[in-house]
């Protein structure tokens, strides 16, 4: 996946096309469309998702209910790409479906740290 540089914003379609594939995981993840063996969907949140430049690559940052176990989730999900990513052709019609790659979302365990430092200084 090519990185964009992180001085340049992301675009309109970009943005518009991320929260379109969001919601759709999130839907997928939800009532267990994507029929992913050995994990139970229902408690996965996709926290966001980051298109390419061309569309062809979204980023899923996802978290486990509870934040636990996020590492194993992530590669059952990596490991079962394919049926994900058939069900959520399903849902979304598109020149070019994305390939999805998936990320352990870490925002929650960074403002959790940063909470703990304001309430350790007050």
């Amino acid at each position: 996946m090519i990185r964009q540089n992180s001085n340049t914003p992301y675009s309109q379609r970009q943005l518009r096309v991320g929260e379109l594939v969001k919601q759709s995981l999130g839907q997928i993840f939800l009532r267990d469309e994507a029929k992913v063996p050995s994990l139970v969907t229902k408690n996965i949140t996709v926290t966001e998702v980051r298109m390419s430049a061309d569309l062809k690559n979204a980023r899923a940052y996802v978290i486990p209910l509870g934040g636990k176990d996020t590492e194993n989730t992530v590669n059952i999900l990596t490991k079962f790409s394919h049926l994900i990513r058939k069900a959520l052709s399903k849902k979304i019609d598109m020149k070019f479906l994305p390939k999805v790659y998936f990320v352990g979302d870490k925002s929650f365990d960074y403002a959790e740290k940063i909470e703990k430092l304001i309430k350790e200084n007050k």
